[in-house]
């Protein structure tokens, strides 16, 4: 079942696309009217691609190649804001000319022939020119394993634990919450943001915006697939748009009424974020590398992520290889996969394969879901001093935390989760946590007081048709019990926001 959209929401008048303070121009991802000065456009596309599937034989060597862990120290940004730190790198754009009237296309154009074998020669006129019908190739890679260079270095086995089963509480769940305001605080990456990405990191297009604090006064925020020069919007690019799985930016301003502010990025070269868990970039193999979350004990930064297999063809969903868990003792610049910290994704069922972690008291709790957007929610728990150790996980089963269980976890709340954000809030006393609910078509706010709930019904946050294509819902670790910050993607400009969100004063914690 759909749930309908609420009766108030409608696209909001049109209005020009955002501004930075350098006059460059930004998505808005809200949705709009049409500009009603704008010459209407054809009803049909001028080409309909038809996609037919072709394989491929594509040799994979293994192992791999190792990852490139070039990393240098960035200079300071320039003290004006709209300078170019890397004129040499990338040009500064030019201002748009003003727009000009399109001429009446030809009623007769000439016929030509598309690539491939196509019907349809744009017969008729003006807006009713039939489209041309084109038989696109769509490259299916077969991958055939090959020998590679030589193997990384293996890493110690950790020792079997096993903890025996232990029952939890269950609280009743606090108060519900209510939500005063959401408001669109500002474009955080891309051309048009504050923090103008692409020309300080070229990073034109990307996505999610995982936040953790590192250490006091830092927040890290990391990003998913992330394009650069060439990339043209629309969606993710591809290998040939300054393609990485993944890069990291640091953010230190408390004033997030002002914007999420990115500091610098670990780069590998001069305004050019690194790459940091390498992926093969082999559909049907691994196809990228996406973090899910992030978390610091002591000096040590964790990442969990999933290697993606493939993506599928029905929008939200993607097959993984397997989630794990990666860690860096140089404060993020490089990053180290663990070769046992991994949940395989045996016959596309794994439980905890997008999974997000947070810490708290003596464990580290792991909230996780299938690959893709429409999974259940399970719950572990590990002592933080084994969090690389897969044996000492337990999982939440029936009001027990039970070891070696995770396709058993019972769902922590009803329906289906994307991308799950969950933090501890210490001004409130409570558990928070934000995912997309395709279904509701909202992103949604959940809390409890204990990781194992019971947890509160789902409280809409972002309508997905006022935010067309928005996804995600990355908690700011500095919002409090009151002022909710969390970031938000979309896909149709594939870039990130941050959103702010009123909630009524949490009542007081009874026992």
């Amino acid at each position: 079942m759909v749930v309908p959209a609420p009766a108030w929401a409608a696209p909001l008048p049109w209005q020009p696309a955002p501004e930075n303070a350098c006059g460059e121009t930004g998505f808005d991802p809200r949705a709009r009217k049409p500009d009603p000065n704008a010459e209407p456009g054809p009803l049909l596309p001028p080409n309909i691609d038809i996609p037919v599937p072709v394989p491929k034989i594509t040799p994979v060597p293994i192992p791999g190649p190792p990852p490139n862990n070039t990393r240098i120290t960035p200079a300071p940004l320039p003290i004006d804001p709209c300078r170019n730190p890397c004129p040499d790198v990338r040009d500064t754009p030019k201002p748009t000319p003003p727009a000009t009237k399109p001429e009446r296309p030809d009623p007769h154009p000439n016929s030509g022939s598309a690539s491939g074998s196509g019907t349809g020669s744009g017969t008729g006129s003006g807006q009713f020119n039939l489209p041309n019908i084109r038989i696109k190739p769509d490259i299916e890679p077969i991958p055939i394993p090959v020998p590679g260079g030589p193997a990384p270095a293996p890493q110690k086995p950790p020792p079997t634990v096993v903890h025996p089963a232990e029952p939890g509480p269950v609280a009743a769940p606090p108060a519900p919450r209510t939500v005063s305001s959401v408001d669109l605080v500002g474009q955080v990456t891309g051309h048009g943001s504050a923090n103008r990405t692409d020309m300080r990191w070229q990073v034109d297009g990307t996505d999610l915006g995982i936040m953790w604090q590192t250490k006091p006064g830092q927040i890290a925020v990391l990003f998913g697939d992330s394009f650069g020069k060439g990339w043209t919007g629309g969606g993710a690019g591809g290998d040939n748009q300054d393609w990485r799985s993944n890069v990291l930016g640091y953010s230190s301003n408390h004033d997030l009424s002002q914007g999420l502010k990115i500091d610098t990025m670990v780069q590998d070269s001069r305004c050019h974020a690194a790459e940091l868990l390498d992926s093969r970039k082999i559909v049907n193999f691994e196809t990228t590398v996406i973090p899910t979350s992030g978390f610091a004990l002591g000096k040590r930064q964790y990442v969990s992520y999933m290697s993606v297999n493939h993506w599928s063809k029905i929008p939200g969903m993607w097959w993984t290889n397997d989630g794990g868990l990666a860690y860096s003792d140089d404060d993020g610049m490089t990053w180290v996969k663990d070769q046992y910290a991994k949940w395989n994704n045996m016959f596309g069922v794994d439980r905890f394969q997008v999974t997000t972690m947070v810490p708290h008291g003596d464990y580290v709790y792991m909230f996780g879901t299938p690959n893709g957007r429409i999974g259940i929610i399970g719950l572990a728990r590990v002592p933080k001093a084994q969090v690389l150790n897969k044996s000492a996980y337990q999982y939440w089963v029936n009001g027990t935390w039970a070891p070696a269980q995770e396709n058993l976890a019972t769902p922590l709340v009803p329906g289906i989760a994307g991308e799950l954000s969950v933090r501890y809030d210490d001004s409130s006393q409570q558990w928070q946590m934000v995912y997309l609910d395709s279904l509701r078509r909202a992103i949604v706010l959940r809390t409890a007081r204990e990781p194992q709930g019971t947890w509160t019904d789902d409280l809409p946050l972002v309508d997905t048709d006022d935010y067309p294509t928005a996804y995600g819902g990355f908690i700011h670790p500095w919002s409090t019990g009151k002022d909710l910050y969390f970031t938000i993607s979309a896909w149709n400009s594939y870039n990130v926001y941050l959103m702010h969100a009123t909630l009524n004063q949490p009542r007081a914690q009874h026992g």
